[in-house]
């Protein structure tokens, strides 16, 4: 048993696209990859790898739960059960983001374990002092950055897959656009539908349609967000082992998913609270309209393969439909401290993950 498992980490499917230590690097002199990392530099990458699912959890999970709480359709310790499961099952429909996080953002032939190190020390950085303020920050932002940061200052600029990156950066952009549009749609269409509706009635059947809608919000986050660790920790096995191609194994896809989902339980609640309660408040019917428009964001992102933003989708969603009420009924003030969040996630993460790289190559020599 032992034997075949280790066969399934280190013999992946034969390819090119990436090989370790390749002597043959399209960058010039002084701008080749560290040289490999010793078992223990490659254990704590791993070790990186997950706890930034772990802190994924806590810091992005969240946000796929926090409106259905908000709203009081869904106890926090049930939202967060559902949240585990979906994340899960939406983690296993596909991984296509996370071969995007692996290769599509940075040439992979110019990486070493350091450059995955000093990434995610770039992303979890900011994360965590964003979740201390309490304020829902990208968690797609600050990989991205990271990523970038720590190959810009391992291979240079060139190490830049221009093409991929481009349409994640306008994915990035257009994302919170679409939500809010999204938002704003979904809560005119089911307020024309339904205005004949008595609200006696129509309350309970929309709580137990949100409950449906935090399902999907849950499962789209887990096809998009929660394969973002997973493309990283493939990166940083596929380095170690040499594998000739970038795969995403089954215990990864597994492993990731849980450590995520024990975040969510452990540290979300903060978020949750920002999200779900203080934005602005909202009924079940709202909180509906809020999870389908943001989920839907996701799953058409998910589908070409684009890393988005959960945190993005759901809260440019709960402003559309606030706004449906009136200008006043959205906490502005709250909402610009975290537009200002996401906008300086990409400069600092690529600044931390850029300067972890150069100390990381200075203490290893």
């Amino acid at each position: 048993m032992g034997s075949w498992l280790l066969s399934q980490i280190t013999s992946p499917p034969s390819s090119s696209w990436i090989t370790r230590g390749r002597s043959d690097s399209v960058y010039g002199e002084g701008q080749k990859s560290v040289p490999e990392p010793s078992a223990v530099l490659f254990g704590f990458a791993v070790f990186l790898a997950y706890l930034y699912a772990f802190v994924g959890g806590f810091t992005d999970a969240a946000n796929a739960i926090a409106t259905s709480v908000g709203t009081r359709v869904l106890s926090p310790s049930a939202a967060v059960g559902m949240a585990g499961f979906f994340n899960l099952l939406g983690g296993l429909t596909g991984t296509a983001v996370a071969v995007t996080i692996g290769k599509g953002l940075v040439d992979p032939s110019g990486l070493s374990l350091t450059t995955v190190i000093a990434g995610l020390a770039g992303a979890m950085s900011w994360s965590l002092f964003t979740y201390r303020l309490g304020i829902p920050v990208s968690e797609t932002h600050g990989l991205v950055g990271g990523i970038l940061g720590a190959g810009i200052a391992t291979a240079g600029f060139e190490i830049i897959q221009v093409q991929s990156l481009t349409k994640v950066l306008i994915a990035i952009v257009a994302s919170p656009l679409i939500g809010f549009v999204g938002g704003l749609a979904m809560i005119v269409v089911v307020y024309w539908l339904c205005h004949r509706f008595a609200r006696r009635k129509a309350i309970p059947m929309f709580r137990n349609l949100q409950r449906l809608s935090a399902a999907y919000m849950a499962f789209s986050h887990g096809r998009n967000d929660a394969q973002k660790p997973m493309g990283v920790l493939a990166l940083a096995l596929s380095i170690h082992f040499g594998w000739d191609e970038l795969t995403i194994p089954l215990w990864v896809v597994l492993s990731c998913s849980a450590l995520a989902s024990v975040g969510t339980a452990y540290g979300g609640w903060r978020i949750i609270r920002t999200l779900g309660m203080k934005m602005t408040a909202l009924d079940s019917v709202q909180g509906f309209a809020a999870e389908t428009a943001g989920a839907t964001v996701l799953e058409l992102a998910s589908g070409f393969g684009i890393p988005v933003s959960t945190t993005h989708t759901i809260t440019s969603s709960i402003i559309g439909v606030g706004v449906t009420r009136s200008l006043n009924s959205v906490r502005w003030a709250l909402a610009v401290e975290i537009v200002v969040s996401w906008i300086l996630t990409l400069p600092a993460t690529m600044i931390v993950g850029g300067c972890c790289m150069l100390l990381l190559r200075r203490l290893l020599g």
